[in-house]
């Protein structure tokens, strides 16, 4: 049988995994979004239902004053003699720490900080109980830098010491040290996270080196080809019960020419053969398709979720997420029983800050998203809508807004430092359902009243929010939002229900 690459469709970079039983947990980086790290389980490495976000309280994590593609990045999750341990860094503010916990659908602890610079940590804890922190680091120099930790405290043990530089490739990152058989294998990526990204090795009978590179360097890269997929790097090694290996990592879709990708950093699965003297390679000769056998993979499908959230419950299902910070103040899911309520803050989707937010990632090429949005602006900049958002300078809007006393129904485009109000008319209906339908190269926007036809009001291009365009590490979020333009808003914006449909 066959899989579809990727296991994990949109903004879900930097996969870490690991194995407990018969299950599998994945975790991904966040940047700037919260919660943080989002959560996975599988049974069989390729389907995979989110079950939450490792970091879910301000304590745990305050992206408040996080810039553009800052806060949360690539996370490692390890299982040791039952208990979970994530690490990660928050670039923003704090470093390195990592967080643990007893129950993987349970709540993880407050964050013990590590005193080791560097990004992209990695937990190994050797059969000794001696636990290896590795992280990468250019202002120490380019490479791959590890110490020894008690893992109660978080304190060093010893010095932090350069234990590989890598290949030659620029921007040596995301370390990951195992012990397989007599070896310790250290395996990072090189390249930086974009076209030249790819995946290195290096073994020593040392958990500290001196480390011998393979000979096959890169085991993985999809560098200079002709390929539907790109920037393939950023792995992590998984052993099934049946004794083979897979890897994570992360690679992007790009369309058109020059190239664009706008969905983000994806989540993809490849096997792993091993030489006969002892080198893992992945996929087939270091490359990846979309296409791939599962082996010995007993596959299982997960449950899918439903196009629509009616917003019944307490609590936000685990795929929405706010923009840095959410603030009680200016969302409810109790101030109206059934709908989501948006208060808007004076912070507009142009600028840092936490706006009022609660989004999710477009995760396919052709979708189709809709809101039923109930919203009567009292007073001048009262603004609320839906959002088709990669970062502050790069985004479309489809709102109701309220200008010169005047109640209008606008499309907007925000490109870098050109923006535009694309199309307006004037809007008397305190209901409407706004739509978004995305393909591959265009978003469509449009409107529908009393449960008429939808009436298209504006169009924009995707590959101008690609990151090739748009810049940072993210991807593209639709999003419901509400903003008062500068003056905290007064009057909410309900959102009865939001689809997200790509079937």
């Amino acid at each position: 049988m066959n899989y579809h690459n990727p296991v994990i469709s949109g903004f879900h970079p930097d996969p870490s995994v690991c194995r407990v039983g018969d299950d599998y947990y994945l975790v991904t980086s966040s940047f700037e979004y919260f919660p943080g790290v989002p959560l996975f389980h599988s049974k069989d490495l390729v389907h995979w239902q989110q079950i939450g976000h490792v970091l879910t309280r301000t304590a745990q994590l305050d992206l408040r004053t996080a810039g553009s593609s800052g806060g949360i990045y690539a996370p490692t999750i390890r299982y040791y003699k039952g208990t979970f341990y994530m690490t990660t860094t928050n670039v923003s503010g704090g470093g390195n720490f990592y967080v643990y916990t007893n129950d993987i659908h349970g709540s993880w602890s407050d964050p013990v900080y590590v005193d080791q610079p560097g990004i992209d940590p990695d937990l190994f804890f050797d059969d000794e109980g001696t636990v290896y922190y590795t992280t990468s680091h250019d202002a120490m120099g380019q490479g791959a830098y590890q110490s020894r930790i008690n893992i109660e405290t978080g304190e060093r043990l010893s010095d932090v010491i350069l234990v590989w530089k890598g290949t030659g490739g620029q921007y040596p990152e995301a370390p990951h040290l195992y012990r397989i058989g007599e070896y310790y294998y250290l395996m990072i990526s090189e390249g930086g996270t974009e076209y030249g990204h790819m995946v290195t090795v290096a073994r020593s009978k040392q958990p500290e080196g001196p480390f011998e590179s393979c000979p096959y360097n890169p085991i993985l890269t999809h560098r200079s080809q002709q390929q539907s997929i790109h920037a393939t790097g950023h792995a992590d090694l998984i052993q099934t019960q049946d004794g083979n290996w897979w890897a994570v990592f992360l690679g992007i879709r790009p369309i058109g020419y020059p190239q664009h990708h706008h969905l983000g950093r994806e989540t993809f699965l490849a096997p792993v053969h091993w030489t006969e003297d002892g080198w893992p390679i992945i996929g087939d000769h270091g490359t990846v398709s979309e296409i791939m056998s599962a082996g010995s993979l007993p596959l299982h499908s997960q449950p899918v979720s439903p196009v629509r959230d009616h917003f019944d419950g307490t609590t936000l299902a685990s795929f929405w997420t706010f923009l840095r910070s959410p603030d009680s103040e200016r969302w409810s899911l109790t101030e109206k029983k059934g709908y989501l309520a948006l208060y808007g803050s004076e912070v507009s989707l142009n600028e840092g800050g936490v706006p009022a937010f609660v989004g999710r990632r477009q995760q396919h090429f052709e979708c189709r998203t809709a809101a039923h949005m109930t919203f009567a602006p009292q007073q001048d900049g009262e603004e609320a809508g839906i959002t088709v958002f990669m970062n502050e300078r790069f985004h479309y809007e489809i709102a109701i807004t309220r200008i010169k006393e005047e109640r209008k129904l606008i499309f907007r485009r925000r490109l870098g430092t050109l923006w535009k109000v694309e199309n307006e008319i004037l809007w008397s209906s305190d209901s409407i359902v706004l739509i978004v339908h995305a393909d591959q190269t265009q978003y469509s926007f449009g409107y529908s009243d009393n449960g008429q036809e939808p009436v298209w009001f504006g169009h924009g291009e995707c590959g101008l929010l690609g990151t090739e365009v748009a810049g940072g590490f993210t991807g593209v979020f639709m999003a419901m939002y509400a903003t008062g333009n500068g003056e905290k808003s007064s009057s909410p914006a309900h959102f009865d229900w939001f689809d997200y449909d790509f079937t």
